[in-house]
Order: structure tokens, then sequence, then C-alpha cells
């Protein structure tokens, strides 16, 4: 049966400054473990702490530029651009450029404070 996920929930993000995450679906909205799909909203000058991931994410620029470090290197996202991170990879998000950046997470599975593996842990 279809269910409609009228409003997301509000999370805690990780980072310098306050960045904004609505999840619509995912562990903390919906109870979804199997996938997490959030609406991000990240000032500029943001950035968060690197993280090696136990899910794939898959990141779609909105608005703005998105900051993507890994091992091998920097990628800029622009709007309209998506990345995907796979899952046991470093990396480290930030929205150094005017503006900021406003995109879209998919993460198979659900995102998880748990399963992310911050830098700073």
């Amino acid at each position: 049966m279809a269910k409609i996920i009228k409003s997301p929930s509000i999370v805690k993000a990780a980072g310098n400054k306050e960045k904004i995450i609505r999840e619509f679906i995912g562990n903390v909205n919906t109870g979804t473990s199997a996938v997490s799909v959030a609406k991000m909203k990240s000032p500029e000058g943001w950035e968060e702490p690197g993280q090696t991931p136990e899910f794939d994410e898959y990141t779609v620029v909105i608005n703005g530029t998105l900051k993507v470090s890994c091992k091998d290197g920097d990628y800029i996202v622009g709007s309209g651009q998506a990345i995907i991170a796979h899952k046991g990879e470093w990396i480290k998000y930030s929205s150094p450029f005017p503006g900021g950046a406003e995109y879209v997470s998919i993460c198979l599975p659900a995102f998880s404070p748990l399963s992310v593996h911050r830098d700073d842990e």
C-alpha cells in the first residue's frame, strides 16, 4: 500500500555551521532502514567531518555548489549535477562557495549515526 509522507523530520547535522536536514524517508521520519531520502541546505562556509560510511550515498545538487573531498581528490558538484559516494570509502562534504548548497541525498541502506563513522568519533 502506498503511503504519503506529509512532512519531513528535521535532523541535527554535524559540522561547523548550522545545516538544515529534512528527512522525508529514513530511520527518523518513517522508521525505514532500507533507504533514506533527505533534502539538505548548507550555508556558505559549512563543512562536516570526514566519514567512512556503511552506505552508498547518491547526491543531487539542486542549487549552489557542493565540494566533495575523497581520497583521490576534490570534486566540485554544481546545480543540476550529481555524485555517488560508495560505502567504505572516505568522503567529506562542504559548501565553501557563495550561497552555500541545496541538495538531495539518498542513502542505501538508510543513514544512521551508528553507520556513518565520522572522523572525530
